[in-house]
């Protein structure tokens, strides 16, 4: 092969490569699309359409959940992204007042993201399901139940109002504009039937609820500790009922003035 002859082949190698190079760099590497949320990807993929689908929408909830949370500084805005404890937190806030203002059941993943500000993503990777997200709901009001009564039980000495200082509790409680009477009485209605464990987490909140009128029954001197607290129990639960369905607290100061008159009879 002569000179010329190699020339032209070197020419027609290096066309060939720059045909290869300009195809390779108009054509998105398959990295490339993955990290764009798939969908370009996925679409030619049978069996995909759903998933791309999917991942687009997921895509689209983090950007705008992105979006309210950005801050303006020096003219500039920046994007910042919450803290795991921080979004947790928002997160559990906007289901403990959804689930307790319609219910459980009533409330879907979806209207818990939009109130709590964060992405549809982000809600599953700090809750992996909506039963992990109840069981939360539910020990967050057990600790705020537990923390109102022993306010006003811890704020009396003498034994008799340490038991009627229950529904003085109770009496504020069911003022509050928000009352809706007791979370766990209504999630174990709703879910006994297909949740068994949370079912086990109502029932447990009601048993040391017994627990501890059993024991102020007993620091009262009563002869049959376990037999008052039952009485006072059906009193406060009773109560509590009737002070959600009248939207009164009226209920509450009728079941103090009978467990008043219990005490009077059962306590020496």
């Amino acid at each position: 092969m002569n000179d010329g002859d190699r020339g032209g082949a070197g020419t027609q190698t290096r066309r060939a490569e720059g045909s290869r190079r300009r195809s390779s760099s108009a054509t998105p590497r398959r990295s490339e699309l993955s990290a764009r949320g798939g969908g370009a990807y996925r679409r030619t993929v049978p069996g995909r359409q759903a998933e791309g689908r999917r991942e687009g929408e997921v895509a689209k909830s983090a950007t705008a959940s992105e979006a309210k949370t950005a801050t303006k500084t020096g003219g500039k805005t920046s994007r910042t992204r919450l803290d795991d404890e921080t979004a947790q937190q928002q997160i559990l806030s906007a289901a403990d007042r959804l689930f307790y203002e319609r219910g459980v059941q009533a409330v879907g993943m979806d209207a818990i993201r939009d109130a709590a500000g964060v992405s549809l993503k982000r809600l599953y990777q700090l809750f992996p399901s909506k039963e992990h997200l109840i069981e939360a709901y539910l020990r967050h009001r057990d600790a705020l139940w537990q923390s109102m009564l022993d306010e006003h039980v811890d704020a009396r000495t003498d034994p008799r109002e340490r038991i009627l200082a229950v529904f003085d509790f109770l009496r504020d409680w069911s003022s509050q504009p928000d009352y809706r009477g007791c979370a766990f009485i209504r999630t174990f209605n709703e879910l006994r039937a297909t949740s068994p464990h949370i079912a086990e987490m109502a029932t447990h909140h009601k048993d040391g609820f017994r627990a501890e009128l059993v024991e102020l029954a007993r620091e009262a001197g009563a002869d049959a500790p376990e037999q008052l607290a039952d009485q006072l129990i059906l009193l406060s639960e009773g109560a509590i009922t009737r002070c959600a369905m009248a939207g009164s607290s009226a209920p509450a100061t009728r079941a103090r003035e009978a467990a008043a008159a219990i005490l009077d009879a059962t306590l020496n």
